[in-house]
């Protein structure tokens, strides 16, 4: 790979995560004991319909899960040298890491942006919850993300409300609010189901840029094989709350060993090359 910044450590470990929830007299098993690595500077894709487990995986890592859920398993986030359970921490030390360390972009943008605040207070706000700045510092740091997600005229864009951007846009001050604090992993759950095949393309690449340019580790969670053989380095699929097949890219779309990996493969309309 090319990027520089990808040196084999480990930024993120999942062993053996179980996660059920308890509804009325029912127990659904959303994950069957799941793991997985991200390395330092890599995107690493975990793939699979709806209902396979891709989003209570980035819930769990989060923190956000809700309290009736039922969790097992570690989960290792590793930081200056340390090694942190995730999941053995207290909320105010998850809050301390969450939006901070590790942050999150949800695919529709206009269900995370308040509507009453500019893109730019929102932002702000992000960067005061987590470092002793001035509203002026935070701005400078703002702008400066919003550069990096490659949003246009962005001293302009701050000042603007979510209504008043493209689907594009609000999706790019989404992403400029989760690297502003330059976070050590980026969850990516989903982030261009809602938006047109263009404008798809150019956030997919934007990530790649994010990557190359920061050395940030991208967890992209999608249902989309077209945007796994467009980004990703690796590659775990999931089916019905189980890890079924993990490999590099190339692996994984040459050499598919699952029956569901290879339906997947074969649903897509065309063919496709990972592009470099």
């Amino acid at each position: 790979m090319s990027n520089k910044m990808k040196d084999g450590k480990p930024v993120l470990f999942i062993e053996n995560l179980k996660v059920s929830f308890r509804i009325e007299d029912k127990t659904i098993d959303a994950l069957k004991g799941i793991s997985l690595e991200i390395n330092r500077g890599e995107i690493v894709a975990l793939v699979g319909e709806s209902g396979s487990g891709k989003s209570v995986t980035c819930l769990s890592i989060m923190g956000l899960l809700p309290k009736y859920a039922n969790v097992s398993g570690e989960i290792f986030f590793y930081h200056n040298e340390k090694r942190i359970n995730l999941l053995s921490l207290q909320e105010k030390d998850k809050r301390k890491i969450r939006g901070n360390l590790i942050s999150m972009v949800f695919q529709e943008p206009s269900a995370v942006l308040n509507p009453l605040l500019t893109v730019g207070q929102q932002i702000v706000e992000t960067v005061m919850a987590h470092k002793k700045v001035t509203k002026e510092e935070a701005k400078a740091i703002a702008l400066k993300a919003m550069e990096e997600a490659r949003i246009p005229e962005a001293e302009r864009r701050f000042y603007q409300y979510p209504h008043e951007l493209s689907g594009g846009l609000k999706q790019r001050v989404v992403i400029a609010s989760g690297i502003v604090n330059s976070p050590a992993l980026l969850l990516a759950d989903e982030p261009t189901t809602a938006l047109d095949v263009t404008v798809s393309a150019q956030i997919l690449k934007l990530f790649k840029e994010l990557k190359e340019n920061m050395g940030l580790s991208i967890l992209l969670i999608t249902h989309d094989l077209g945007v796994v053989a467009e980004v990703a380095d690796r590659v775990f699929v999931i089916y019905k709350g189980e890890i079924v097949e993990e490999g590099d890219v190339f692996t994984i779309f040459d050499s598919p060993k699952h029956p569901y990996t290879q339906k997947l493969l074969s649903s897509r309309p065309f063919a496709f090359n990972k592009v470099s």
